[in-house]
């Protein structure tokens, strides 16, 4: 087949295709971004293992992240998470996060879980959207809805959670069930004695709610101290400096 020949049957294939034709197929494009948190900030080494995979790779600026996605901050480093209501995710140095859900500005729930490390959310305050916005770690799970906030959880899982506008709900996170032990040889047990009912637990075993300037924190066991108020003076650092610049950009 000649050149020319070639050259008319792509003429003709253009001419074929209506308008309708290509807006289809952008509004096609949109359709699959949704539900991405997409990248706003990236400093030094992030890692993703993307759901699905069993490598982890170097997070790249045009990257873009979906639930199930599970991601290491290394040292020195910092990540900026934009989803798709506009709200804001940063997680410091020595960060490990999973992402369960990114929403999908709408109606889908957002809900990220931090095993280690410090996240800061400036949640969006989009009005009429019926969702949840959670960050959650072992002992805790913190929900809110157009507020600003941070969360720190230690590696002994003990977590601190200040509010700086508007208010949050934290509650106490359900623990898995351990894993039956090996059976081992018979051995001679005691006779039978009556034992307490099962007994439901559920994150609603204690709920609080944390209001702009305080704080709450969650022991290693779960368990919640009252909330107090903090000060600016006993709250600042670098870490806090830089999020507080990064909002008054938005």
């Amino acid at each position: 087949m000649n050149r020319n020949l070639i050259f008319l049957l792509f003429l003709l294939t253009v001419t074929w295709m209506s308008p309708g034709d290509v807006q289809a197929k952008k509004s096609l494009k949109l359709s699959i971004d949704k539900g991405e948190a997409r990248i706003g900030y990236l400093d030094g080494t992030i890692l993703v293992l993307l759901k699905g995979t069993q490598t982890w790779r170097a997070l790249n600026p045009k990257d873009t992240l979906r639930g199930g996605d599970e991601v290491t901050v290394g040292r020195k480093s910092r990540l900026e998470l934009i989803l798709p209501d506009q709200s804001r995710l940063r997680f410091a140095d020595d960060t490990h996060f999973t992402i369960f859900q990114t929403g999908d500005g709408n109606t889908q729930d957002v809900k990220v879980h931090l095993a280690v490390g410090r996240t800061w959310a400036n949640v969006s305050k989009s009005l009429g959207i019926k969702r949840k916005f959670e960050i959650s770690s072992d002992n805790a799970v913190a929900g809110v809805r157009g507020t600003i906030y941070r969360m720190n959880v230690n590696q002994d899982t003990s977590a601190l959670v200040r509010v700086y506008d508007g208010e949050i709900a934290v509650s106490g996170a359900t623990k898995p069930l351990e894993a039956p032990k090996a059976v081992g040889p018979p051995t001679k047990i005691a006779g039978p004695k009556k034992i307490a009912g099962p007994t439901k637990v559920t994150m609603e075993e204690w709920t609080v709610i944390v209001r702009s300037m305080q704080q709450i924190s969650i022991g290693p066991d779960g368990a919640a101290s009252k909330p107090r108020e903090f000060s600016e003076q006993e709250d600042r650092d670098e870490w806090v400096d830089w999020n507080k610049a990064r909002d008054a950009e938005r």
